[in-house]
């Protein structure tokens, strides 16, 4: 188990990167080669309630987002908004130790997502010269045994 900083994120020890998540009883790593990947983060979430979905959709959803998925914010709301906060999850894990900034679920929308377990991403907030506003990125999530998995890989070359 990595260290932690005064941030309390984890210490990942020289030459790797690597992000922890955990969730009811269970918990996940992922740890990448740093000369190959500049930065990864791994969230793992219990399905949320649909009931308990519709009340933090104005929390975890921006107003685009909403819009974009009515329909499924109408059908599956539960779904939709543990997909929604997993990926946003995702992201902070694998941004903010490129980046040192804290950001928040306003802060990125998902641009969508297949049923092949990927998704697009947008900031909408400027985190570092790299990591600015509108800049876009690939995740990978797998919805099973009532609990979604995401992942964001952020290669050196990116």
């Amino acid at each position: 188990m990595p260290g932690t900083g005064e941030d309390r994120a984890p210490q990942w020890p020289t030459g790797s990167v690597g992000s922890i998540t955990h969730s009811h009883g269970k918990a996940a790593a992922i740890v990448g080669a740093a000369p190959y990947y500049a930065s990864v983060g791994l969230d793992m979430e219990h399905l949320m309630p649909d009931e308990r979905a519709l009340k933090l959709a104005d929390q975890i959803l921006t107003s685009a987002e909403q819009d974009r998925f009515a329909t499924t914010l109408t059908d599956t709301p539960g779904e939709l908004l543990t997909l929604a906060f997993s990926l946003k999850e995702t992201l902070f894990k694998a941004l903010y130790p490129l980046t040192l900034k804290r950001f928040y679920f306003e802060h990125a929308e998902l641009l969508g997502w297949q049923a092949d377990g990927t998704a697009r991403l947008r900031l909408l907030t400027d985190l570092s010269e790299h990591w600015c506003c509108d800049r876009e990125l690939d995740a990978q999530f797998v919805n099973r045994d009532g609990q979604i998995l995401s992942l964001i890989a952020i290669s050196k070359e990116t």
